[in-house]
C-alpha cells in the first residue's frame, strides 16, 4: 500500500486531533510534510508530533498553496467562514481535498467549490463522519437488507448536552453566525447528511422552527456578573464556567483556551477569553433548539429535532418501515419484526477513534480513493456533490426558520440558487 503526502491547513481540535492521527498510527499509508497554522503553539505541537521542518511550518495558508504542489492531498480544518480561500487555491493547485464540515455558510460557495472540483478533476470530500461509523453503517446495512422494509417515518434527535451547547455554542467558536454558520450548518450538517444518505431519495420539502429561548440576557440571574469568576450567584448556575473547567470530567475541554490545563491557566484563561463569559451575556445569536420537518420523493417523511437542554450528548434514532421498526442509541441498535415479533439487538463494539470510529473511517476511506483515483467524478458517499445536497436542506431549514416556518420547495430554492449564480458570473 503506497503511502500518500498530504498539507494540513488548520491544526486545531478536527484536523490536529481529529484526522492527522490517522497518520501516526498507520504511517505507512500516510505522512504529513507540511501545516498551516496561526497559532504558534499549536503549530509547533504538530511540527513536532509528524516530523515536519521549520521550513515547511506557515502561520496562514497562503504561502502554503503559493509554493509548488508539495502533497497529493490537502486536509482543511479552518473555522467554518475560512474553507473557501484554501479549498479553491488547493483544487487549483492539483490537491484532492478533505474538507471538515461544514463545507461554507454561503450556498454560492458551496457550489462553486464543487465545480472547481470538477473543473480541476480532483476529489473534494467532506467531513460527513458519521457515515463512517461502524453503528450508522449497521443501520444503513438493515435499511438495505430490506429488514423494515420500506421506509416510511424517521424521527432523529440530536441532544447536544446542557455542557457542550455552553462551551461551543454559547461561549465558543460557533456561538454567532455572522462569524461561523447557523446551528442547523455547524452542529447539524451531520444529520441532514445522515437522513439524505439513509432514506437515498430526494428530499422535496423542508420546514422548520426554532429559536434561541433560554440564553440571553432577558433570563440573566438576578445579581449576576458579566464573567463567572466575579458573580455572586455563580455557585447555583447550572453553566458555571468553573464547574465545568476545574472538573476532571470537563477539564480537557478547557484545551480550547489555554494549553497547560493546570488550575492556574484555567482560570487565567476564564478571566481572559470568552470561555469564562456568564452564558447570559455572551455575543451569541445561534439557536438553543430547533426542529426541521423533511418530505422526500416518493412519500418518505423525517423529523429532526436539535436541543441544547439535555443530560447526555448523544443522537437517537427511530426508524419506522413498512414491515418493522429500528432504533438506536448510543452502542446498541434494536430491530422489530412486524411478522414474527422478532426483537433482535446489535451492540456496536466500543470504538477508539473520535466520532465513534467515524474520524478514522472517513481517512481511511478518502485515501483509498485517491490512490484508485482515475478521473471520474468520486463514488465516496460523502462528495462535494452529495454534501452540496443536503447543504442546501440545511439553507432551507434556515431560511424556512428565519420566515416563520413557510414550507420551502427544496428543486426552487436550488433553481433560484443556480440562476444567482449564474447571474453573478
Amino acid at each position: 500500500m503506497s503511502q500518500l503526502k498530504a498539507v494540513l491547513i488548520g491544526a486545531g481540535a478536527r484536523g490536529a486531533g481529529g484526522y492527522a492521527p490517522y497518520a501516526l498510527d498507520y504511517p505507512h499509508e500516510l505522512t504529513f510534510i507540511a501545516v498551516a497554522e496561526a497559532d504558534p503553539v499549536r503549530r509547533a505541537r504538530f511540527a513536532e508530533k509528524h516530523g515536519i521542518p521549520p521550513e515547511h511550518c506557515y502561520e496562514t495558508w497562503e504561502p502554503l498553496l503559493a509554493e509548488p504542489k508539495l502533497a497529493d492531498i490537502a486536509v482543511i480544518c479552518t473555522q467554518d467562514r475560512m474553507h473557501y480561500g484554501p479549498t479553491m487555491q488547493a483544487l487549483d493547485k492539483k490537491y484532492h481535498v478533505m474538507l471538515e464540515k461544514p463545507m461554507s455558510p454561503d450556498p454560492k460557495e458551496c457550489l462553486e467549490m464543487e465545480q472547481a472540483a470538477r473543473d480541476n478533476d480532483r476529489l473534494l470530500t467532506i467531513c460527513h463522519v458519521l457515515r463512517y461509523t461502524p453503528f450508522w453503517n449497521t443501520i444503513k446495512k438493515v435499511i438495505q437488507e430490506g429488514r423494515i422494509g420500506e421506509i416510511v417515518s424517521i424521527q432523529l434527535n440530536e441532544n447536544v448536552g446542557y455542557w457542550h451547547i455552553a462551551h461551543s455554542f454559547v461561549r465558543g467558536n460557533w456561538n454567532n453566525s455572522n462569524t461561523s454558520s447557523p446551528m442547523i450548518l455547524s452542529k447539524s450538517c451531520h444529520d441532514m447528511d445522515v437522513l439524505s444518505w439513509l432514506v437515498d431519495q430526494p428530499c422535496l420539502k423542508v420546514s422548520s422552527f426554532g429559536s434561541l429561548k433560554h440564553f440571553h440576557e432577558g433570563n440573566a440571574p438576578e445579581g449576576s456578573a458579566d464573567r463567572c469568576l466575579d458573580c455572586a450567584v455563580e455557585p447555583t448556575c447550572a453553566y458555571s464556567a468553573p464547574r465545568f473547567y476545574l472538573s476532571d470530567q470537563f477539564r480537557g475541554w478547557a484545551g480550547h483556551f489555554t494549553q497547560e490545563l493546570t488550575k492556574t491557566n484555567i482560570i487565567q484563561g476564564l478571566r481572559d477569553t470568552d470561555y469564562g463569559r456568564c452564558v447570559y451575556r455572551s455575543d451569541n445569536n445561534v439557536v438553543d433548539h430547533q426542529v426541521v420537518n423533511m418530505e422526500f420523493d416518493g412519500g418518505a417523511t423525517a423529523m429532526f429535532s436539535m436541543c441544547g437542554f439535555t443530560f447526555e450528548q448523544e443522537r437517537r434514532i427511530q426508524i419506522m418501515g413498512t414491515k418493522g421498526e429500528l432504533r438506536g442509541e448510543e452502542d446498541q441498535i434494536t430491530v422489530y419484526d412486524f411478522l414474527t415479533h422478532q426483537k433482535t439487538e446489535i451492540t456496536i463494539p466500543s470504538q477508539t477513534s473520535g466520532h465513534g470510529g467515524g474520524d478514522s473511517g472517513i481517512v481511511r476511506n478518502f485515501l483509498n480513493e485517491v490512490r484508485h483515483y482515475n478521473g471520474q467524478e468520486s463514488l465516496t458517499s460523502t462528495s462535494a456533490a452529495a454534501s452540496v445536497r443536503s447543504h442546501l436542506i440545511a439553507f432551507a431549514a434556515e431560511k424556512s426558520r428565519l420566515n416563520g416556518g413557510e414550507s420551502i420547495d427544496l428543486n426552487e430554492y436550488a433553481r433560484q440558487l443556480m440562476v444567482k449564480e449564474e447571474l453573478s458570473k
